[in-house]
């Protein structure tokens, strides 16, 4: 079994760009372009004994595990030719395009596999930001004993902090609880906003000059809060703040 690498795969110029660097072991992202695994990759991983893998969709931005299917080796194959990610259901017994027919398809952005070869992480970007077939975000959204329907107001997926934090903020603009701090900002507007952000910019240059790691990551916590709290006002979310970010380095977030 080999990777497919005819021309049509090779139409885009990133992908030759991709197969002009030498191999890496997974996630195969190098300098902000994911590598082309080569067939060495595939021979090393570990199928079960009915010829397949769990593989894992992780948001390429957040970090957020989006949900778990099965591949085999063809299903791995069309992942890695068409750049789409292809599943394989154990209920039809058939090659499964992710998106094909809600349109929510799946760029594969990166690749690794785990210790024993036997589990595969996909870094990805999820058309429409739904990836359950709920409607929700993440298949993850249940913590109680009693399971819901899921769907777009489903429990949001764990993320970094970062974005763990931008939800708090969102949920006190869209929903304002008496004595938040947060709110008090808020409804400032930028005139006590953007105050906030000079003075901890400030101590953030005071705490550097003073060469203090545990000052310092304290004053960089206290910009990052207020950065937050005026993108919310303005109605900016973070995670185009990340897409700018990865864009930047042409790579995902996570690799």
């Amino acid at each position: 079994m080999t990777v497919i690498t005819d021309q049509s795969t090779l139409s885009s110029e990133p992908m030759r760009a991709l197969l002009r660097e030498d191999h890496c072991n997974p996630p195969c992202v190098r300098d902000g372009l994911m590598q082309s695994p080569t067939p060495a990759f595939i021979d090393q991983l570990r199928f079960n004994e009915a010829g397949l893998i769990p593989a894992i969709a992780q948001d390429w931005l957040d970090g957020a595990v989006l949900m778990v299917a099965w591949m085999n080796r063809e299903a791995l194959e069309h992942t890695l030719r068409t750049e789409e990610v292809h599943y394989w259901s154990r209920s039809r017994q058939e090659l499964w395009h992710k998106g094909a027919t809600s349109g929510h398809t799946q760029m594969l952005r990166g690749i690794r596999y785990d210790c024993d070869a036997d589990v595969l992480l996909l870094t990805i970007e999820q058309s429409g930001d739904v990836a359950c077939h709920t409607g929700a975000r993440s298949c993850f959204f249940e913590e109680e004993d009693q399971r819901t329907e899921g769907g777009e107001h489903a429990l949001p997926p764990p993320a970094d902090a970062c974005t763990e934090l931008m939800r708090v903020i969102e949920g006190r603009r869209d929903a304002p609880e008496e004595g938040s701090y947060t709110n008090k900002l808020l409804e400032g507007g930028d005139n006590r906003i953007l105050k906030k952000i000079g003075e901890e910019s400030a101590e953030f240059v005071m705490a550097c000059k003073d060469n203090n790691a545990d000052d310092i990551a304290g004053e960089a916590a206290d910009i990052l809060f207020h950065m937050q709290v005026a993108l919310a006002h303005h109605g900016v979310s973070w995670r185009e703040v990340q897409a700018v970010l990865a864009n930047r380095r042409g790579a995902p977030r996570r690799s």
